[in-house]
């Protein structure tokens, strides 16, 4: 009698799971069902543009620019002498040899010039993602969630630089998404052998994109937190399954970084931590404390939230509201006193430079940015806790801030003189356009003049670099 209670019990417990599964899903769903096929629209049409401006730099532009002189030596490295402990040792560049090796098969396979064929190898990383992406929101039960985060990546100042030149983003942003999104998939379902299976196969493509860029150690511990989370409100054998399932699928995540760290013996090349990447800047990074590095991060996160949310953010109406512009008047005055320090290297410090030809000029605009920033991140933290529920019923909008976070606190591990350039962001831009399109959805016609101008901006970036000398 007992043992048939228990079997009853348990069935109850299933049906409950699936019935709360089902329902956060169809939640999530509905908050932006609407504008689903215009955020597929829109990242066609950002995708072709972007696709097609790579691919004329990638045809007349055949010289190295701006990073390619440092990654060329490693993607020469692994095309010419393969994979081994030797080659991965003899490694120069901060990132991890992923990317590298990427670029070194496109060099090997296409057999021609070794510039233009590894930035081919990465724009193809760039339609592979693009495919990806459509093939997981066609099946996928978060297609909205998959298009705004595409968008977002596509529209990023810094994402046709990534798609025609030889950096490390392309193969990165491939495995960290695919991989992300498939795992925030298979954990938002009930157990079984299929959710298993692209569990395992997600969490793995989430390692791989840590050895392609160790800034996504974060991918990590936001699936870990992520999936304690999901634990509320789930029967004992259900939990008991959910946390087996996760403990091997964060094992496997783990496999290629601890490998990577094994053969290193630390979390960065020998070569970077000798300064051997960039000899002539004399920049090392290794493992260590850095203070400040995470306020740098938190402001540029922020940064390019503004222009994923604006202006509509500013429509928002809470009862606190009112604190915003204080908060961020104060926020603003700190920034300006603080000067340059707070900027990197990137468009955002190339035009505040612009601005030190004035009297105080460059204070006023660095401030005046950070009070911006302040003011817009405040209105979206508001914002989330208004819509809590929401929040709380969207599996990847729950994952997607665990990353940010996660990103930002990782920073505090980031020893040396590298500096966070403002194209690290785009890392982390999937991300942020999973939360902006998620709690703001409707798209107006000032919020896509926005997006139009920053992915103009992407393609004068790029084409910039014809005029270097």
């Amino acid at each position: 009698m007992t043992e048939a209670s228990g079997t009853l019990s348990d069935s109850l417990s299933m049906v409950e799971t699936l019935a709360a599964s089902r329902a956060q899903v169809q939640d999530c769903q509905i908050a932006g069902r609407a504008w689903t096929r215009q955020y597929l629209s829109l990242a066609i049409i950002a995708f072709a543009l972007n696709l097609i401006s790579a691919a004329l730099f990638i045809g007349f532009v055949n010289r190295p620019v701006f990073d390619d002189k440092y990654n060329v030596s490693d993607v020469q490295t692994y095309a010419h002498r393969g994979l081994s402990v030797a080659t991965v040792l003899s490694h120069r560049n901060p990132p991890g040899p992923t990317s590298f090796l990427w670029m070194a098969a496109g060099v090997r396979l296409l057999g021609g010039g070794e510039l233009r064929d590894a930035r081919i190898a990465n724009l193809i990383s760039w339609v592979l993602l693009f495919v990806g992406v459509l093939f997981g929101a066609r099946y996928g039960s978060f297609p909205q969630i998959w298009y705004s985060a595409l968008l977002a990546a596509l529209v990023f100042p810094h994402s046709v630089m990534a798609a025609a030149t030889t950096l490390t983003e392309g193969p990165a942003l491939l495995f960290a998404i695919l991989g992300a999104l498939t795992w925030i998939e298979a954990a938002s379902r009930p157990t079984g052998t299929a959710s298993s299976f692209l569990l395992i196969l997600g969490a793995f493509s989430m390692g791989i994109a840590v050895s392609c860029r160790q800034y996504y150690l974060a991918l990590l511990p936001a699936a870990a937190v992520f999936s304690l989370f999901r634990l509320r409100g789930q029967g004992p054998r259900e939990n008991l399954r959910r946390l087996l399932g996760t403990v091997v699928s964060l094992c496997v995540a783990s496999a290629p970084v601890i490998l990577l760290i094994v053969v290193w013996r630390g979390f960065t090349s020998p070569g970077a931590a000798a300064g051997v990447s960039h000899p002539e800047l004399g920049w090392k990074t290794h493992a260590g404390w850095n203070l400040f590095r995470p306020i740098v991060a938190a402001f540029y996160s922020c940064f390019y939230l503004v222009p994923l949310t604006l202006p509509a953010v500013w429509r928002v109406r809470t009862a606190t509201g009112w604190l915003a512009l204080p908060v961020a008047s104060i926020a603003g005055i700190l920034a300006a006193c603080l000067g340059p320090s707070l900027l990197q290297p990137g468009p955002l410090r190339a035009l505040v430079g612009l601005a030190s030809r004035l009297p105080a000029g460059q204070s006023i605009l660095i401030g005046s940015i950070t009070a911006l920033t302040a003011y817009n991140a405040i209105m979206m933290g508001l914002l989330i806790w208004q819509k809590r529920q929401i929040v709380l019923s969207c599996p990847p909008v729950i994952f997607a801030l665990l990353t940010v976070v996660f990103f930002i606190v990782e920073q505090l591990g980031v020893g040396g003189n590298v500096p966070l350039y403002d194209r690290y962001l785009l890392q982390i831009a999937p991300f942020l356009g999973m939360i902006a399109f998620s709690l703001i959805p409707r798209l107006g016609f000032s919020r896509l003049l926005t997006l139009a101008i920053m992915n103009a901006a992407a393609h004068v970036i790029l084409w910039s670099h014809v005029f270097e000398r």
